[in-house]
């Protein structure tokens, strides 16, 4: 959809005659004085991570904020390349601003850095502004027990608040597409076990699904980043429960690691059969997401049968439509499917500063509670009324079964490049289920307004196949003497945990040889230290 100039014009000109009005009558003389003076605006100088497509100075909703709370922005704005280390530089160098809005999916502030900041001074305990100023956000973390808990510091201080967004299809982001138009063509059905989606991988490598007499099908794909894409957890979940980068899991309260147990062993040679046989693309464990969507969205006749991601548009582009969710496989012990809380990540993504007058710090938990509204979190997000949104219409259904429709998206339906109008991701503050149910969602799945319902659906697939009792990583604090030392740990656990796997599975590592030399390196790395501390913050986390 190209920018609607005239709707932006027409509400440009009619808030100047609205202000000039304002003007006239604020500055009438009166009886004996002087005109009365408007109040000057209170400035805000706020870093923020400006996405592309968005120009924050000339931005519809930032115009808005400054009108309706009497604010002028300064800002300091970064791009999403090494957003994290100008952040950092701007804070160890003592030249940061009143506030901090940012992208949660690109960069945020850590637990670890929040407790550093908030230690030093440096960023402010929200906690007394909330509670005197935005009555919207003290609600939620009333009704939310997990907002709370995601934004309370050990010390009980809040000292920035996440992007609390409940994105059902982000909660379980590690799922299995594959090219319906294949199994038609080879008279299959969609797999429910490991073994039965072994044998749909050698019919796609062995049988031409795509018909050009070529033997260049990729059975199965992945890539090393983005959302869900790793084939690895999918698949070990048949075997055992896979977190998807953290390998714990809980057993009656007791932190374990999955990755030295006998099932993770036997799921590893169930994947080092599937690459023993050319059923793996090599890439997958190497290749960018950009990469993968090459092979999925290929000029000539399709490659791609199986990929991983949380939704088909990441690797399939044009053919995302011809793709159909795998649910999870029925393994020999489980048929798990990694859950990570609703797509919500530890830290915060707004902060006030030190710098911050008293007056700015009011203005700005004001403007937070009024995102934290439907009304406020929709124009943050999508921009004006008219142009990023609008009311729904007659016999438009929720995306939410039963719910009431409230927004209607204009950018999804049409398609459309930015207008400029809203803040999209850094808008990301308040988005409980509830609120994602009530928009609008097209009742044909296959159509660009229907692409959620479709997420939405797919999802159900997966819904309560996680764990009953599992670890809540995106919710716990750590002991701030801890917490390096548990970031180092994991960095370095992680790294071996990885590396032995895809030795594992390319062969370069046998798995009868060389397992016991795998798990004494996990305890030489000191797992059980990492086991430990994540213990101690689940109990402190329980009480």
């Amino acid at each position: 959809m190209k920018l609607d100039r005239t709707g932006i014009a027409v509400f440009v000109l009619v808030g100047l005659l609205l202000l000039a009005s304002c003007s006239l009558k604020e500055n009438k003389s009166v009886s004996g004085g002087e005109g009365k003076r408007e109040e000057a605006p209170t400035e805000l100088h706020v870093f923020a991570l400006q996405e592309p497509g968005i120009e924050l100075g000339t931005n519809d909703f930032t115009r808005y904020l400054e009108q309706k709370f009497n604010v002028h922005f300064n800002w300091e704005f970064i791009s999403p390349d090494g957003a994290r280390e100008k952040r950092q530089i701007s804070l160890a160098g003592g030249d940061y601003p009143d506030a901090y809005f940012l992208t949660a999916y690109i960069d945020q502030f850590s637990q670890s850095d929040l407790l550093k900041y908030g230690k030093q001074g440096v960023i402010m305990p929200l906690n007394e502004l909330i509670a005197k100023y935005a009555p919207n956000v003290k609600a939620a973390m009333t009704e939310h027990s997990d907002l709370k808990a995601l934004s309370t510091a050990p010390d009980g201080n809040i000292y920035g608040l996440p992007a609390y967004s409940e994105c059902f299809h982000c909660s379980y982001p590690n799922k299995m597409w594959v090219n319906d138009k294949w199994l038609a063509k080879l008279g299959l059905d969609v797999p429910t076990t490991t073994e039965e989606f072994k044998e749909m991988l050698e019919a796609f490598n062995s049988s031409d699904p795509n018909g050009n007499g070529l033997a260049d099908e990729v059975p199965l794909s992945g890539s090393t980043e983005d959302f869900g894409v790793r084939i690895i957890p999918y698949l070990m979940n048949g075997f055992i429960y896979h977190d998807d980068r953290h390998y714990l899991m809980l057993t009656d309260g007791k932190v374990e690691t999955v990755a030295d147990k006998p099932r993770w062993k036997e799921g590893l040679a169930y994947i080092r059969s599937l690459y023993k046989e050319g059923l793996i693309d090599p890439g997958a464990f190497i290749q960018n997401a950009e990469a993968l969507k090459r092979i999925g969205d290929n000029d000539g006749a399709p490659m791609l049968g199986v990929a991983a991601g949380m939704h088909p548009a990441i690797f399939a582009g044009e053919r995302m439509n011809d793709y159909v969710p795998i649910p999870p496989l029925v393994g020999p012990y489980a048929s798990y499917a990694t859950y990570q809380g609703g797509g919500m990540q530890p830290g915060a993504k707004f902060v006030i500063t030190n710098r911050a007058s008293k007056e700015a710090q009011r203005k700005l938990i004001e403007i937070v509670n009024y995102m934290y509204t439907p009304e406020g979190q929709t124009t943050s997000q999508n921009g004006l009324e008219g142009i990023g949104w609008r009311k729904p219409q007659a016999g438009e259904q929720a995306l939410g079964a039963g719910v009431k429709p409230l927004f209607t998206s204009l950018i999804l339906i049409n398609e459309a490049e930015s207008t400029n109008s809203g803040w999209s991701g850094m808008a990301h503050l308040y988005m409980p289920r509830e609120y994602r149910d009530s928009w609008v969602a097209g009742s044909d799945m296959y159509t660009p307004d229907g692409y959620e319902r479709r997420l939405y659906e797919a999802t159900m697939l997966y819904e309560g196949h996680e764990p009953s009792d599992i670890f809540p990583i995106w919710t716990l604090w750590l002991d701030p003497t801890e917490a390096d030392e548990a970031g180092i740990l994991h960095t370095n656990l992680t790294n071996y945990i990885e590396q032995s796997t895809l030795r594992f599975i390319t062969g370069d590592w046998d798995l009868d040889k060389d397992w016991n030399g795998y798990v004494a390196g996990l305890h030489d790395m000191r797992i059980q230290r990492y086991v430990e501390i994540m213990q101690r913050a689940y109990d402190l986390y329980k009480k």
